[in-house]
């Protein structure tokens, strides 16, 4: 059973930095495109970072320039380092596991296509806020 942990959130000054993990389990690492999500109350849930099997990553507009994935496939474990944050990316944190060579639709427009929704498996979220 594949089973995903993320950590690493909570609050935050703009401008702070924070660096989020995601433990994942049940399956190879490495195996899977992975990337990161946020959602806020009310609003769509929105790919903002993903990377693939073979190591490209894809990057939201909003966030390019200052939040990085990565990957430790030792730890099995994914990374989102986020740098000079911003009050308005508040926001729940999920990552998430998907069929290899998906991770660029991870970054649709939301709402996410159902047959990319539906076949990721989730972790339970982690809260940044960012504080002005």
């Amino acid at each position: 059973q594949v089973h995903l942990v993320e950590s690493g959130g909570g609050p935050v000054q703009a401008g702070g930095s924070l660096r989020l993990s995601c433990t994942v389990s049940g399956y190879t690492y490495n195996s899977y495109s992975m990337g990161w999500f946020r959602q806020v109350p009310g609003e769509q849930r929105e790919g903002i970072a993903a990377i693939d099997t073979d190591g490209s990553t894809s990057y939201l507009d909003s966030v390019k320039g200052r939040f990085t994935i990565s990957q430790d496939n030792a730890k099995n474990t994914l990374y989102l380092q986020m740098d000079s944050l911003k009050p308005e990316d508040t926001a729940m944190y999920y990552c998430a596991a998907g069929p290899p060579g998906t991770s660029a639709r991870m970054l649709s427009p939301p709402p996410l296509p159902p047959d990319v929704f539906f076949s990721l498996h989730w972790g339970q979220g982690t809260q940044v806020t960012v504080s002005s």
